[in-house]
């Protein structure tokens, strides 16, 4: 049986929570949340299922819309934004395909920023405009007075990321949820670079925050996952969204709105798009990013530390052109860091231009002994990539300069080992790259 002690979790620091937060055991039950490798459930009754299927009773039916161990990830997560409810998914992209679906259908239009990852620029440019929905990508740096000129009558969302990837851009929270709640329309916000241990755009006017748990919520580059958190701080019964009001017919004639209130959007992901869809977050994935969550408050700011001190030290490189990393006190970004920030860390994602163009770039990355070139971020390790030929690649030149990728772009996700074994591996690699 679960715990029944009084918790108030809110009330615990995000360490505790990372630790502490999801799953409670019973006494006899196991310290560790468990894997529930399982598909189905037992029940008793008939009439038990058809409530459960009717959405008048919570509970698992079938593990593509619920699992215990899924369950306990979602709570913690939920958690640590500050949200009222959460749902994984099988992947982060899976994650931003739900959380934008849940919303939109064929004629609505989506105002996003253009620095965000290219897997989702991607989705809304090609994918998303082949099912009739449209997307205007705005520079996130605009005034606010053109940045009001991409808003249209049917817009239904406005997406960005925190910390931009790659460009690195830390999103002005005030000046989006501004513009959203002028516009009537909900905040969508990508935390996955930022993680709630540095920031939790909910208490910046986020309405809806996604993760890819891959990154830094796993850690350790071991399982795929997404997940979306539900702030539960948008009215979704203004008059623009009627399926979270008119009542579902495959659900009883349930209204999302009248029957879960503030976790209305939540619910009706879980019961339309992940279910439909099916994109489920696999038992073992959620074990392996609740594992890795336990320790996020202890990585970040390791990883924060490193990167720093791996950017102080390529500013001062003659063979680079250029460093951006929010962390550096002379970065546009750094103020930001005070304003939106929880925790005086960056992140551990930087990027920088070498010299010699794309031959120097092949050099330098093949000559890395600690480093590795992998598509990835967020992970324990240090890796490397060049955005324009890997995940921007189906960018044309034109875009990724527009998103802030030159072709001299090298991103790092510098991980938590040893800073001084870091420095010394780019330290030799930048000098063979030039000889």
């Amino acid at each position: 049986m679960a715990d029944t002690k009084e918790i108030n979790i809110n009330e615990w620091e995000i360490g505790t929570k990372c630790i502490q937060a999801g799953y409670r055991p019973g006494i006899g039950e196991p310290r560790v949340l468990p894997i529930f490798q399982t598909t189905t459930y037992k029940y008793e009754d008939v009439d038990e299922v058809e409530r459960l299927f009717s959405l008048q009773q919570s509970g698992n039916k079938y593990s593509r819309t619920g699992n215990p161990t899924l369950n306990a990830l979602e709570a913690k997560v939920a958690a640590l934004e500050g949200g009222v409810g959460a749902l994984t998914a099988a992947t982060g992209q899976a994650a931003v395909f739900i959380a934008i679906s849940n919303i939109v259908q064929a004629g609505d239009h989506i105002v996003a920023s253009n620095a965000i990852y290219g897997g989702t620029y991607t989705l809304l440019d090609v994918r998303l405009r082949k099912l009739g929905i449209e997307t205007t990508f705005v520079d996130p740096e605009a005034p606010e007075e053109e940045l009001r000129k991409a808003f249209k009558p049917n817009t239904k969302i406005l997406f960005g990321e925190t910390l931009g990837n790659p460009a690195l851009g830390i999103l002005d929270f005030d000046k989006f949820s501004k513009l959203a709640k002028e516009f009537d329309v909900p905040f969508l916000v990508d935390n996955t670079l930022a993680t709630p241990f540095l920031c939790k755009p909910i208490k910046h006017g986020a309405n809806v925050v996604i993760h890819s748990g891959t990154k830094y919520l796993d850690g350790h580059a071991v399982a795929l996952g997404g997940i979306i958190v539900d702030g539960g701080n948008y009215n979704w019964a203004n008059g623009k969204f009627p399926d979270f009001v008119n009542p579902d017919a495959q659900y009883a004639n349930t209204s999302y709105t009248e029957k879960f209130g503030k976790a209305a959007f939540i619910t009706k992901a879980r019961a339309q798009y992940l279910r439909d869809y099916g994109p489920t977050l696999s038992p073992l994935n959620a074990f392996l990013i609740n594992l890795g969550a336990e320790t996020l408050h202890l990585r970040v700011p390791r990883h924060s530390d490193n990167a720093l001190a791996l950017a102080k030290f390529l500013k001062d490189n003659p063979n680079v052109n250029w460093v951006n990393y929010p962390g550096l006190e002379d970065n546009k970004n750094h103020p930001r860091i005070a304003k939106y920030f929880d925790y005086n860390g960056a992140s551990g994602v930087l990027t920088f231009g070498l010299k010699g163009g794309r031959d120097s770039i092949k050099k330098f990355v093949a000559s890395l002994k600690v480093a590795a070139l992998v598509v990835h971020v967020g992970d324990a390790r240090t890796s490397v990539l060049h955005p324009a030929t890997s995940t921007h690649s189906q960018m044309s030149p034109e875009q990724r300069l527009a998103a802030g990728i030159p072709e001299d772009m090298i991103r790092v996700s510098v991980g938590i080992e040893d800073a001084k074994d870091l420095i010394a591996d780019f330290d030799q690699a930048i000098r063979a790259s030039v000889d």
